[in-house]
């Protein structure tokens, strides 16, 4: 089952086309209103997931899609290849894909679910004109929605992954990824089908008509094993390399990729190869995978595919083959892997070693440096207490030397004073002798009155004026 998202700022209009509403009116007598309408957008498709797309009677519905219209057939060139089922219709938008001047989509809404059916088994697969390439194809959608917003139009719903809208890259898939049965090209490289599309809008095929020489990775620019997205057109590099085209599904949710090389599409989320074709190893030429699909009624038959016994062998081989490479790839990839990863442990304990050590030698150096910075407090601490202690000691020094100078000074002038005291005693001492030294002559003396009356003259003396002029110097200090 399909659901729509499109991606439109436009409203729908009715279509204006003269030529387009005379025509509907002639041939449409019974059903004369059925609305006809347009509008531009782009559109987004998308699938449900876990189920098979080819159409069976859970998956029925009476709203139709033809996935892309070639420009050269106008609106009234459509109506007239639905033939008499313009009868049946109720309700058709034209849908003018924005940036896609070749071509464009149809929603159909039919009267009832057989109406649907007939008109889905009887236009399917068939040719626009008989003289081109192009086919129809029309899925059954369960619901259309509209949306102003680009970034929610391309968001999948849950359980839902986008297909391309090119129905060349529709025909690539399986029928079982794009409901489509009917295809009757390869569409490999240099492929004449896609030079039909006017302007080649798609970014897969123009790419593949006209193929670059040396493409490379949009991202990294590697020019090996090189897949290209369905959906956008992105070119990257396979998980082989640096794997910028899974990194990419994982971004955009793009399941499907093309390999360049081999043409072959790989489904990430179904992790496995969603391709119709394959080359045969009996003659090398390309040959549709053989698959079953379930009809309208549910019964399984076989969808047109070759059942030649050589066929299916080639087709085994190429199977086998497939998965041989895709194992041996796998396999190259967890050895690179495990290779990186032994690597990545080794670089991690080398790390770890080389951070060991860097820790125990940055610990022992901060110990030694810790034990050298104590000493070092230590001794500064040391040398403070010693030049506080030399500090003290000068002072006292100072202190001391004033008082001794000041004992000094004061022992001097005691010693003075007391030589002066000496010599003053001296010189009584030498007075009272000269004075009992004459009271004893004098006693002594018979003729005691021939001195009496007399008068006693005194003898001069150096000696003994300079210690009277000292005597009485020091007496009149005294008195003072």
């Amino acid at each position: 089952m399909f659901i729509l998202r499109v991606h439109s700022v436009d409203t729908e209009l009715p279509l204006t086309n003269a030529e387009e509403i005379e025509f509907y009116t002639i041939t449409s007598l019974s059903n004369p209103n059925p609305k006809f309408r347009e509008r531009r957008g782009v559109v987004h498709l998308y699938r449900k997931a876990s189920q098979s797309s080819l159409p069976n009677p859970s998956s029925r519905s009476t709203s139709l899609f033809v996935v892309a219209v070639p420009k050269y057939l106008s609106a009234a060139d459509f109506i007239r290849f639905a033939g008499s089922h313009i009868e049946n219709i109720t309700y058709i938008l034209f849908v003018w894909n924005d940036g896609m001047e070749d071509r464009y989509s149809v929603l159909i809404e039919l009267a009832a679910q057989s109406a649907a059916d007939a008109f889905y088994f009887s236009l399917n697969g068939k040719r626009f004109s008989p003289a081109e390439a192009e086919l129809c194809h029309i899925l059954f959608t369960q619901s259309v929605e509209y949306t102003e917003l680009g970034e929610i139009a391309s968001t999948p719903p849950v359980g839902f992954t986008e297909l391309p809208t090119c129905p060349i890259c529709l025909e690539r898939l399986d029928p079982d990824t794009s409901g489509i049965l009917s295809t009757f090209c390869d569409h490999s490289f240099q492929c004449s089908c896609t030079s039909k599309w006017t302007y080649l809008s798609c970014t897969v095929c123009r790419f593949c008509q006209q193929q670059e020489e040396n493409p490379v990775c949009s991202i990294c620019g590697s020019g090996e094993n090189l897949w290209i997205c369905l959906i956008c057109g992105f070119m990257g590099c396979g998980r082989y390399k640096e794997g910028h085209g899974v990194r990419h599904w994982k971004d955009t949710q793009h399941c499907y990729s093309l390999e360049l090389i081999s043409q072959q599409i790989w489904d990430y989320v179904g992790d496995g190869y969603v391709h119709r074709l394959t080359h045969s190893k009996v003659d090398g030429k390309p040959v549709e995978i053989n698959s079953r699909c379930t009809s309208i009624e549910g019964t399984w038959h076989s969808c047109g595919y070759d059942d030649d016994s050589g066929i299916n062998e080639a087709i085994y081989s190429s199977k086998v083959e497939a998965v041989f490479d895709e194992y041996s790839r796998l396999l190259a990839t967890e050895l690179e892997k495990q290779r990186q990863n032994y690597e990545s442990l080794l670089a991690e304990a080398k790390g770890k070693r080389d951070s060991t050590i860097a820790e125990a030698v940055e610990k022992a150096v901060t110990s030694e440096m810790q034990d050298i910075q104590s000493k070092l407090d230590k001794c500064t601490e040391e040398k403070n207490a010693l030049a506080e202690i030399n500090r003290k000691l000068i002072k006292d020094q100072q202190v001391w030397h004033v008082k001794v100078k000041e004992i000094e000074e004061r022992e001097a002038s005691e010693s003075r004073l007391m030589d002066e005291k000496i010599l003053d005693l001296e010189e009584q001492v030498r007075d009272l002798k000269v004075y009992i030294e004459a009271q004893k002559t004098l006693t002594d003396m018979t003729d005691s009155d021939s001195i009496k009356g007399g008068t006693v003259l005194p003898v001069p003396s150096t000696q003994s004026s300079s210690t009277n002029t000292r005597r009485h110097k020091k007496a009149g200090r005294r008195r003072n």
